[in-house]
């Protein structure tokens, strides 16, 4: 029996391709095709609209990075909102802290109910923890609108394509902003920029408009292939980003996060050290 391929196509050119060794769900929800594959070495995907999201196998790097930098940086973060994040992988790294509250507002409904039922061992029981509020609806229009204040904004979102291109816009870090408390910080998904250098430079630039620091960091996630990936940086407290490790390990060290596969506080002082050519990309924007 011939090998059953997933070929993943994001940039001209160039992508990657994964053997599947079982189609575990297919279907639809109300805004994209969602997909739940199995693959040997990365045990299950997810993938919408042909795109790989996540998977068990290497989830990890991306959650821990996308949670903990943040969190450990700011140092007493009570309330948080992520924005998108619908597998739950987020969350459950950032309940991992001592928050009170946190908001997670998802637009597809369908991606969270797929997760929780086929992705367990990425979510795990973070949905039914009693600090979590989950909302379903359009992440941008709650921002605009919420009166609530947040010390950290966590934006998990797909790319800049269909209904999450508006998380890339000015507009819609400006909403975020508002929703900041003093000190507050946001941290949101920008690509790889090797292929997809105009996204980060875009968003570095709208952050440098309206932030006192705008940055990026980055992660070495397997299947987002194609370089480092860059999380973007933005905050009005310029000394976040510039905590000593010193600082960082004594709070790591407090908050009693158990076993984890890739967050150090060393990886965490070390992922804001650019390559030149995301220096060069972001130079001046």
């Amino acid at each position: 029996m011939s090998a059953i391929w997933f070929d993943e196509v994001l940039h001209d050119g160039v992508g990657q391709r994964l053997e599947i060794a079982e189609v575990l769900y297919e279907g639809k929800t109300e805004f994209q095709d969602i997909k739940i594959l199995r693959n040997k070495k990365f045990g299950r995907i997810m993938t919408l609209d042909g795109v790989v999201q996540t998977t068990e196998g290497d989830e990890f790097v991306y959650h821990e990075m996308f949670a903990h930098v943040p969190l450990l940086a700011h140092g007493n973060a009570k309330r948080v909102l992520i924005v998108g994040g619908g597998d739950g992988g987020l969350l459950e790294e950032v309940l991992k802290h001592k928050v009170e509250h946190v908001t997670q507002v998802e637009l597809d409904g369908g991606v969270v109910e797929i997760s929780r039922e086929h992705l367990p061992s990425i979510c795990g029981a973070a949905y039914d923890d009693p600090r979590t509020e989950l909302v379903i609806g359009d992440g941008a229009k709650f921002v605009a609108e919420t009166e609530q204040r947040y010390d950290a904004i966590l934006v998990d979102s797909t790319d800049p394509i269909g209904p999450g291109a508006v998380l890339f816009t000015r507009e819609f870090y400006g909403h975020c902003k508002r929703c900041l408390n003093p000190g507050g910080v946001l941290v949101t998904q920008n690509g790889v920029p090797f292929v997809q250098g105009d996204e980060l430079k875009s968003s570095v630039g709208h952050f440098r408009s309206l932030f006192a620091d705008g940055a990026a960091y980055v992660i070495s996630c397997p299947t987002y292939a194609l370089g480092f990936m860059a999380l973007g940086w933005a905050t009005d407290d310029i000394d976040l980003r510039r905590q000593s490790l010193e600082t960082i390990q004594a709070r790591f060290g407090a908050a009693e996060l158990g076993e984890l596969r890739y967050y150090n506080p060393a990886i965490h002082a070390a992922a804001f050290a650019l390559p030149n050519y995301m220096r060069t990309l972001i130079a001046g924007v």
